[in-house]
């Protein structure tokens, strides 16, 4: 049962992801495809990456992740800073266009979160929020025994 109950949760974030996702992409010059838009939100989540760290998360070669990158620079969504550590390496930032892209998903994000403390009470609120966040740090361990 617990099962199902967290398919529907997962699959209803999809969902509203996806729709905030397609509803951004707009047919004109600059405009992210779907799949530079996901491209984006993974540099994004992996907080400042290594073009090797983003082609190895994702599992894409060096080359294919340098193009998707290029595109992203070209487009005004990524930055490349060099590594303060490796002067030859460079480490990838979202920029400002980034943020204002993807504010929506924030917004609603902010929405759920202001539902639940409306609905629950104090400790319910803790509760639901100490369980997420258990559930957060445990997501990427067992997306990784998936690959294995």
């Amino acid at each position: 049962m617990a099962n199902h109950l967290l398919t529907k949760v997962y699959n209803a974030f999809r969902l509203a992801h996806y729709r905030a996702l397609f509803g951004r992409i707009k047919e004109k010059p600059g405009s992210l495809s779907a799949t530079e838009s996901f491209s984006v939100d993974v540099i994004y989540l992996l907080k400042e990456p290594t073009i090797k760290q983003f082609s190895e998360y994702l599992g894409i070669s060096q080359p294919n992740a340098t193009y998707k990158i290029n595109s992203l620079i070209a487009k005004g969504y990524v930055e490349k800073i060099p590594s303060a550590d490796d002067k030859r390496e460079f480490r990838l930032r979202v920029s400002d266009r980034f943020h204002t892209y993807f504010a929506n998903s924030v917004d609603f994000l902010d929405r759920i979160d202001i539902r639940l403390q409306e609905t629950l009470t104090p400790e319910e609120y803790q509760k639901v929020a100490d369980i997420l966040a258990e559930f957060a740090d445990d997501i990427p361990m067992e997306s990784n025994q998936q690959k294995e």
